[in-house]
């Protein structure tokens, strides 16, 4: 499958993320060696380096570049670390952490969404993510803990389920507010005694829905 060839914007990709903040040289490494342009539409391939979210299929998006080094870095991750995603999209996010971590359960509870996006990790050869079709809401028991949990769809609250899967010392983060509008970036932390919320920045993400889609 052929890069898009677009040199402009892909060399303001990285002085773009170290403008706006994103220090993390092990992140910028993963977000320049992995190609942006395989996972976004094909008809979209031109605009994948720019600082933009870009829809994909199911009427769900993949997230703007900030965004996801963002919310990559602000989990801290380490080479040890067990990490699951809610919301695989076109699966460019898990490709992200995958660089950086041990390995990536990600669910996706959209059929085609997750089929593509295994097929395209797969063939990229990005071999410590699995896809799960699933309700990242009702995470199957036997996944067992994790050490960091990151959302890339947008939830009203956190629900415990999710809190509950972290290891001692382990950080999830999501966007939270209303399905419909500006939601907080939140980043939890499981101390010794107990949880710690921060507030981070303001987003706005595609809503976060319960169960797997009858549909696509």
């Amino acid at each position: 499958m052929p890069a898009a060839q677009n040199p402009p914007e892909k060399m303001m990709f990285q002085l773009s993320l170290r403008r706006r903040g994103i220090s993390d040289l092990a992140v910028l490494r993963a977000m320049e060696e992995v190609p942006r342009d395989l996972f976004v539409a094909a008809a979209d391939r031109a605009d994948a380096y720019r600082d933009s979210a870009l829809g994909i299929a199911c009427g769900q998006t993949i997230s703007q570049p900030f965004v996801v080094a963002y919310m990559t870095e602000q989990l801290q991750l380490q080479k040890q670390h067990r990490v699951l995603e809610i919301g695989t999209g076109s699966g460019y996010q898990a490709a992200i952490l995958s660089r950086l971590c041990r390995h990536v359960l990600t669910i996706e509870r959209y059929r085609t969404l997750a089929d593509s996006a295994r097929s395209r990790l797969e063939e990229l050869r990005y071999d410590n993510i699995e896809v799960l079709l699933g309700d990242g809401f009702d995470v199957p028991p036997g996944a067992g803990q994790f050490d960091r949990i990151i959302v890339t769809a947008a939830m009203e609250q956190i629900p415990q389920s999710l809190t509950a899967r972290l290891e001692p010392g382990g950080i999830l983060i999501a966007p939270v507010g209303p399905h419909r509008g500006i939601q907080t970036l939140v980043r939890v932390t499981r101390t010794d005694t107990g949880l710690e919320r921060k507030e981070l920045v303001d987003v706005r993400f595609v809503p976060a829905l319960p169960g797997v889609a009858r549909e696509l």
